[in-house]
């Protein structure tokens, strides 16, 4: 391809400036990080000055760099904790974590991926989560994975001195190498998949809740000929311990569902006590299942849906019992809290009586809108942060796995040899509203970038419109449409060049920093007390041991299937 004479010595100047900031900071951003720290370099060099003493004094009271917990549950909008007049509007209330709010700093531009796997993907490694193939969702039984190749924000913290613990939903895949204990955490208590499976059992079969999934309770079908097309032996919880053995926990049916949330809260405030009592750092990654898909009664709330009701009988009072724990211990003014959804709310074909539904912005999960990216998000830092603070900045998920690394003293442990797209954010955290260092968000959808976010202005590279297939690009102000239903076209001609450069940026950054695929291998790999269905999921049955393939030689095409955003839609689905 022929490159004009100015415009390769453009790319040659970007990628000599970024090179050499790059080197300074260690750290590899995204391209367009390096646009803003030219410009504003200089500033946040002071701020960081300051910042570093206030983290000093804190360090020389409590003995240590602060404690960290990432609190993140599914499918809500912005709005929906930490504002009370919002939540009139549908019915419940979530007291613990509206005084969170008003004692913290409340995010109103927090951004997420679109759905689930991707989002914790991107929590985990600061990185969009095209970086890691973590794109797409799965469910039972996937043979693949979060790769081996990725380094972790356990990683980095346990290199630091941390110690590290997850305890909750994880659903980026079920090879032995996903696990949390192998991917840097010195304890893991996790869920594998999503809420779906919470279905997955003979009392959601025998309500025809799922269908055609425990066989010993449907009909004999005499025009069967494929035994094996759906077959049972799925792990949906596990234990462990960095370095040691693997264990199932509890089973699959229904009662074992709700449990693990009710185990997950008591081994993360065991997992707080531990540490705070022996003067040790931690950080604790908490992601509950928050909710089932097979209702509980009594209703407890007005709105009678999944989501109030999961709300008033368990994630609020938790999130109460966290905060009495850190005061209890000594410890608030040294913790930070980030309490956040995963995602938008499922908008599109939601189970009855969910509770799910669009917040002030168009979209939902699975959705490149605002409405499936924008999310409720706050800080809580007790004499760090100052409370009632409300934050118009930028803000993504990946931003905490750097900040994290930051308040922690980790950024050398930071790897060099990949993009991390995540930004410091502590200045923003400490100083509030107006100090965030980023002002753009690539949004994907799947493995396709679906829009482009700079400053309040937002493009759609994905459309039906024959007008954008025409090339006549639009965009949205988001201050004056957030629902994106208005397109500014004529009146916004003068975007399109800047979006197109800030979008080849991003994908030259692409080819210098190759991607990382997801990891194939054969489920639930390492479980020492794996039942023998379990182990037979990754075996041929007997009446297929004479095939012309293997059994699992399929896994190595699972990565060339065509991407189905179909497939994105559901609470906890993605």
């Amino acid at each position: 391809m022929r490159v004009l004479p100015f415009l390769g010595s453009f790319v040659a100047l970007i990628i000599g400036a970024t090179s050499i900031l790059a080197e300074e900071a260690a750290v590899v951003h995204d391209a367009e990080y390096y646009i803003l720290e030219a410009q504003n370099g200089k500033v946040w060099e002071v701020e960081d000055g300051e910042l570093d003493k206030k983290l000093a004094e804190l360090k020389e009271k409590y003995g240590t760099t602060p404690n960290l917990i990432h609190l993140m549950w599914d499918d809500q909008p912005f709005g929906a904790v930490g504002i009370p007049a919002m939540q009139q509007l549908r019915g419940f209330e979530t007291p613990n974590l509206n005084q969170m709010a008003s004692e913290g700093l409340l995010f109103t531009r927090m951004y997420t991926e679109p759905s689930c796997t991707p989002t914790r993907a991107a929590a985990w490694t600061g990185q969009y989560a095209i970086r890691s193939g973590m794109y797409s969702v799965g469910f039972p039984v996937e043979y693949e994975g979060f790769a081996a190749e990725n380094i972790t924000i356990a990683e980095v913290l346990s290199d630091a001195g941390y110690s590290t613990g997850f305890f909750g939903k994880l659903h980026l895949g079920d090879i032995e190498e996903t696990y949390p204990h192998n991917q840097g955490y010195d304890e893991a208590f996790t869920a594998l998949y999503n809420q779906a499976v919470s279905l997955w059992n003979t009392h959601a079969e025998a309500a025809n809740a799922v269908v055609g999934l425990k066989s010993e309770l449907l009909a004999e079908n005499r025009y069967q000929k494929d035994e094996t097309f759906v077959r049972d032996g799925y792990v949906f919880y596990i234990e462990g311990e960095k370095g040691g053995p693997t264990r199932e926990w509890c089973g699959i049916e229904a009662e074992c569902y709700r449990k693990f949330d009710i185990e997950a809260r008591d081994r993360t405030f065991d997992f707080i006590t531990r540490n705070a009592e022996a003067g040790k750092p931690f950080y604790a990654a908490w992601w509950p299942l928050w909710t089932s898909f097979l209702p509980e009664a009594p209703k407890e709330t007005l709105q009678r849906g999944l989501v109030a009701e999961s709300y008033h009988k368990y994630l609020d009072p938790d999130v109460g019992q966290l905060m009495a724990l850190l005061h209890d211990l000594g410890i608030a003014e040294n913790t930070l809290v980030i309490a956040m959804s995963d995602n938008g709310p499922m908008t599109h074909n939601p189970p009855a009586g969910a509770g799910l539904g669009e917040g002030p912005f168009r979209g939902g999960k699975g959705d490149y809108l605002e409405g499936g990216v924008r999310v409720s998000a706050q800080a809580w830092w007790p004499g760090m942060i100052e409370g009632g603070r409300i934050a118009g900045d930028i803000v993504h998920v990946t931003d905490l796995f750097t900040t994290f690394a930051r308040l922690a003293g980790a950024l050398d442990h930071i790897p060099t040899d990949r993009v991390i797209d995540g930004v410091d954010q502590t200045s923003l955290l400490l100083n509030g509203d107006g100090f965030s260092r980023r002002d753009n968000v690539m949004i994907y959808s799947g493995p396709v970038l679906g829009a482009s976010v700079k400053d309040h202005y937002k493009t759609h590279w994905l459309s039906s419109s024959t007008q954008a297939l025409g090339g006549l690009t639009s965009v949205y102000d988001l201050y004056n449409d957030h629902r994106e239903e208005n397109p500014i076209v004529v009146g916004g001609f003068h975007f399109k060049e800047p979006f197109r450069r800030m979008r080849a940026r991003h994908e030259m950054w692409i080819q210098k920093y190759p991607h990382i695929p997801r990891a194939h291998g054969p489920a639930y790999g390492g479980i020492e007390n794996a039942r023998p269905e379990t182990v037979a999921l990754s075996e041929a049955p007997e009446a297929l041991k004479n095939l012309p393939f293997g059994m699992l030689d399929y896994i190595e095409q699972l990565p060339n299937l065509p991407f189905d955003p179909s497939g994105d839609v559901g609470i906890g689905g993605n």
